[in-house]
């Protein structure tokens, strides 16, 4: 019987490997910027095209590599950062392992410029599927530039696997973002198609934050510093108020290496545990320093997971850091002293002065004479003797002697009252019914069975969810009406490229936002029925519930947006309804195709039944 077990040829053994190694382009984008950020670089300049499926270059001004180590450097297990086994407990660089530049080389076309400080001449490396085509001097600045073209151009069944543009270069973002966290005294820029996403100079890392996130996160921070014999621990964490209904914003880094560590993320939870309403994420920028001795990274392939001996004592440091910061910083005021002490003034026209304010006064001026003098001039209208000589009919009393208060008419209707001309009989009882509300949440009303208890938020989700998904469907777009002063909302470069992607639908729906550029976006309409949203805080909610969406496997576009739609336009826990509002929600709920389910499954009404009622006084 012949042999089976054979050796794999290299350039198979490097797409095996590439595999571990480089999942999407953002795999790689990490993988170079690592070895940048090794090389002593103070300033990285990464340049993308189709979101990293067409290029992805890495330019750094670091040390630069000699012509035998540029050759060696595309060989597995090829590396300068350990020599024994020993090594590897006390591992300070980013990367170790020697299989990156190898394993991209495998499945991609890599040209690699380099030139040490002092040399003379670079040498220039071209290599396509682990083949090396060429090498030679050349002339290039000192440092390294690597160029990846057509990504999996050799295997096609990986290439296939990519996502749209935009959800590769969200990925690429991350990435970005976790290297450019952790090195803020390092100066980086990033390109995409040829437009400017990010430049970042060196700064404190408050600032770097603020660069990356947006100024929003100016007044947003609180500071951490605990230091400890386990581990020193620095960095900011959000107020409770500004968390999201996603966990992008949350970051922590040991020894600068980014890591995941559920553990630790659940300790900084349990903190904020009180402080935090259901199912909001806060944000945190936590850097660890701890001897190497004490962490092994080398259980992940692309080492974003560690594993630290003492994990209980971890967990409780990191607990205790949360907590003395959410205590010490929370309530006190604070100056920022990076903010501009200049203020916007637009300068004066040619031959203006500047006048000062001056305040009238009426010493006899007195509202109530005025309020009185108008009431008995008022003319006697139809309608206002109508009101004088009935206003005992404003008021009645039920049979159990409660004193009802007239309802007003609402100035604004929580939604456009909608009734359908084939309701059923059980609908159209109900919108005779009289209705009352209980803590701002719930709707409540008898029934022939018992008592009806609606929660008012997932039914109007419901109910703007069908009607978004109808417009969405048909593609007929909503009533606009202008911003008489549009207003500019700015975005970090990921949510930028989301707002980009849902924009035209958004469109669809009433919002009519433009890019402005740089991360800007320009608001010039808003749904006609209700000209008073709060913009900025809709579309910020807007984006955040789309990210939640996105994570929901199986659902279309369409139906992401029309609940993204939904929930952020929705009526609120806490919201007070008068009679009208509470009678034209439940109209429209028992219009709906599905009335008694929410749009994330959980129902929308509850029953009481008498007899239930009856059991709670025995």
């Amino acid at each position: 019987m012949t042999d089976i077990i054979r050796l794999l040829p290299d350039n198979v053994a490097n797409q095996i490997a590439a595999g571990e190694v480089v999942q999407r382009p953002s795999s790689a984008v990490k993988e170079l910027l690592e070895n940048a950020i090794d090389a002593g670089a103070t300033y990285i300049k990464l340049i993308i095209k189709d979101a990293g499926k067409a290029l992805i270059q890495v330019i750094d001004n670091g040390c630069g590599m000699s012509e035998t180590d540029a050759r060696l450097s595309f060989e597995r297990h090829a590396t300068s950062k350990i020599k024994e086994a020993s090594d590897l407990f006390n591992i300070r660089t980013m990367g170790f392992r020697g299989e990156a530049l190898a394993s991209v080389a495998a499945i991609a076309q890599v040209e690699m410029k380099t030139k040490r400080i002092g040399d003379e001449t670079g040498t220039m490396v071209v290599v396509e599927g682990s083949e090396v085509k060429l090498q030679e001097a050349c002339q290039c600045p000192e440092g390294t530039s690597i160029s990846i073209k057509n990504l999996f151009f050799n295997v096609p069944a990986r290439r296939n696997f990519l996502k749209s543009n935009n959800v590769e270069l969200s990925h690429i973002l991350d990435e970005f973002h976790r290297v450019a966290l952790a090195f803020p005294d390092i100066s980086f820029e990033m390109h995409h198609n040829n437009n400017e996403v990010f430049h970042l100079p060196p700064t404190p890392l408050k600032q770097r934050v603020i660069n990356i996130f947006g100024n929003n996160y100016n007044q947003r921070l609180l500071p951490v510093l605990l230091e400890s014999g386990i581990c020193n621990i620095t960095g900011f964490i959000g107020k409770p108020e500004a968390a999201k209904k996603t966990k992008g914003d949350q970051f922590f880094f040991v020894n600068k290496r980014y890591i995941r560590h559920p553990y630790l993320n659940h300790a900084v939870s349990t903190a904020f545990a009180e402080l935090l309403t259901e199912k909001a994420y806060p944000a945190y920028f936590i850097f660890i320093e701890i001897d190497p001795k004490e962490i092994d990274i080398n259980i992940h392939p692309t080492k974003t997971e560690i594993k630290f001996q003492d994990d209980k004592s971890m967990y409780a440091i990191m607990k205790s850091a949360t907590t003395q910061s959410l205590g010490k910083f929370s309530i006190t005021p604070s100056i920022d002293f990076t903010i501009e002490t200049s203020f916007d003034v637009p300068p004066l026209r040619k031959g203006e002065t500047v006048k000062q304010p001056t305040i009238k006064l009426n010493p006899d001026y007195n509202p109530f004479d005025k309020l009185k003098k108008e009431t008995l001039e008022a003319p006697l209208t139809v309608q206002n003797k109508n009101n004088r000589e009935n206003w005992e009919k404003l008021y009645s009393r039920h049979a159990d002697n409660q004193l009802e208060l007239p309802q007003m008419t609402p100035k604004e209707q929580p939604v456009q009252q909608i009734i359908p001309s084939n309701m059923d009989s059980e609908a159209l009882q109900m919108s005779e019914k009289q209705y009352f509300q209980l803590h701002s949440t719930f709707i409540i009303t008898s029934v022939r069975s018992g008592v009806m208890l609606i929660h008012q938020q997932l039914a109007h989700e419901r109910i703007l969810f069908e009607h978004f998904s109808e417009i969405l469907e048909k593609r007929v777009s909503c009533p606009r009406q202008k911003q008489l002063f549009p207003q500019v909302i700015e975005f970090s470069p990921a949510d930028a490229e989301l707002m980009k992607e849902i924009a035209e639908d958004v469109k669809i729906l009433g919002f009519e936002i433009d890019d402005f550029g740089l991360g800007s976006f320009v608001v010039n309409s808003v749904p006609a029925d209700d000209p008073d949203v709060n913009v900025k805080q809709i579309i910020e909610g807007l984006l955040e519930n789309f990210k939640l969406s996105r994570s929901v496997v199986g659902q279309d576009k369409n139906t992401m947006i029309a609940k993204t739609m939904a929930r952020t336009m929705s009526l609120k826990r806490g919201k007070p309804l008068q009679q009208e509002e509470m009678r034209s929600l439940v109209d429209q709920l028992f219009a709906c195709k599905l009335p008694h389910t929410s749009i994330e499954g959980k129902p929308t009404i509850s029953i009481i039944s008498l007899e239930e009622l009856e059991r709670k006084f025995k």
